[in-house]
């Protein structure tokens, strides 16, 4: 039986270019039966379990501006440049309500990747309930080395998956995913330059895990290569911005970061068509 996968890159505020193509299939009833994110493709591809449209978009322009959300203020204070109670509890919880219990109930499969910092290695998790753990676990997907805390999980320290997995293809195929849509943050020539010498110095506190640091590009890259191939032969379905987005990683423009998300759902919907093709065959 063929199960259809959802694949969505991080890269912090360039995810709401993916969360304005995936709120696009949500609108046109496009679903999948599972869904794996990366760092910013985790904290905002859970919503598509949830099935709540536009929530990405709206708490990120809301809360764009506030110091409890993402300040320098915060690095200092706690340790992580994005208040990790405030995104990832008080937020959810109570400002902008992420549905739990529709999460809980939807039979889609949600799997986010961490990197563990004693090892260098990816570590995937199905989060089947949006209860504290299993925000603790996409906050981990998330936590960017060097400006957040390391998040301890099931005996591991974790950080940002995106370090030793962006674009987790085979992981999804490894366990039986066949029919696999993979949403980019990046245009088709992009490819990935070598880490800064200075940033992995500033790591050297977890030895292997600067060393996954060091190696992100190839492995990066490789992976692109593997998307391609399978792309032009008809396997995958790609969806990547046209150009470079006007975004930085950390984002306080409101107009920058809806126009991300309205390249998004424009791309998106350019390839509506071709998609449902695609996942019908």
């Amino acid at each position: 039986m063929t199960k259809k996968g959802l694949i969505l890159e991080g890269g912090a505020m360039r995810g709401l270019f993916s969360a304005g193509a995936v709120d696009l299939m949500m609108i046109n009833g496009i679903e999948f039966d599972g869904v794996i994110g990366v760092s910013a493709g985790a904290a905002f591809g859970c919503n598509v379990k949830s099935g709540q449209i536009g929530r990405s978009v709206r708490y990120n322009t809301q809360q764009s501006k506030n110091p409890a959300y993402s300040s320098f203020r915060s690095l200092l204070r706690t340790g992580d440049l994005y208040n990790a109670e405030y995104c990832y509890h008080t937020l959810p919880d109570s400002i902008d309500p992420f549905d739990k219990e529709a999460f809980d109930r939807s039979p889609v499969e949600f799997y986010v990747v961490c990197t563990d910092v004693d090892t260098g290695e990816p570590v995937y998790h199905r989060v089947d309930k949006a209860d504290y753990e299993g925000m603790e676990w996409i906050r981990a997907s998330a936590s960017m080395p060097i400006v957040s805390r390391t998040v301890q999980l099931d005996g591991k320290g974790l950080l940002d998956g995106g370090v030793s997995d962006s674009i987790p293809l085979r992981y999804f195929e490894s366990i039986g995913y066949d029919r696999n849509v993979v949403v980019l943050t990046r245009p088709l020539e992009y490819r990935k330059e070598p880490a800064n010498p200075v940033l992995l110095k500033l790591m050297r506190k977890y030895p292997a895990l600067a060393d996954a640091m060091a190696r992100r590009h190839e492995v990066y890259n490789e992976t692109l290569e593997y998307i391609l191939e399978k792309e032009k032969n008809g396997d995958l379905f790609v969806i990547r911005p046209p150009e470079p987005l006007n975004v930085g990683k950390i984002e306080h423009s409101v107009a920058r970061m809806q126009e991300a998300y309205q390249t998004g759902r424009k791309t998106m919907e350019a390839q509506l068509d071709a998609l449902k093709a695609y996942l019908a065959e």
